[in-house]
């Protein structure tokens, strides 16, 4: 069985950059592109259109290995609701949550009186006569 998509071969140099990216770099691509022996002179747009998939993945993962960290971030706010920053700190987290898919779930409860009545509009009646206007 083939996979129906190609995996990309990436050049050592750019396994190198994504790395860097993810870690040392924090994601600033021109740290990035240094550390991974990128020339000076070379242009940002020509690293980063070739690789845009693998580093919008790789962001992806960045948030999905941050979001037990931003879970406890928000449960230690109970802990402390008065701490430094603590807004900042829930608003952070959630954005992170919402990303990888952990959002807040919203549930919508729809009362009306016990024996309510419902009126229909009025049945129109043929009368067979077949008028037209």
């Amino acid at each position: 069985m083939t996979p129906l998509v190609k995996e990309k071969k990436l050049t050592e140099k750019q396994e190198l950059f994504l790395d860097a990216l993810v870690t040392e770099a924090k994601g600033n691509i021109r740290e990035a592109m240094r550390l991974a022996g990128y020339a000076n002179n070379t242009k940002t747009a020509e690293v980063v259109s070739s690789l845009r998939e693998e580093i919008i993945e790789r962001a992806s993962m960045v948030l999905a290995m941050n979001a037990p960290k931003a879970a406890f971030g928000i449960v230690g706010v109970l802990d402390d609701p008065s701490a430094m920053g603590a807004r900042n700190s829930v608003a952070a987290a959630r954005e992170i949550l919402d990303r990888t898919g952990l959002v807040k779930k919203e549930q919508v409860e729809v009362r009306g009186p016990e024996n309510g009545l419902f009126i229909l509009p009025p049945k129109k009646i043929d009368d067979g006569l077949g008028t037209e206007d």
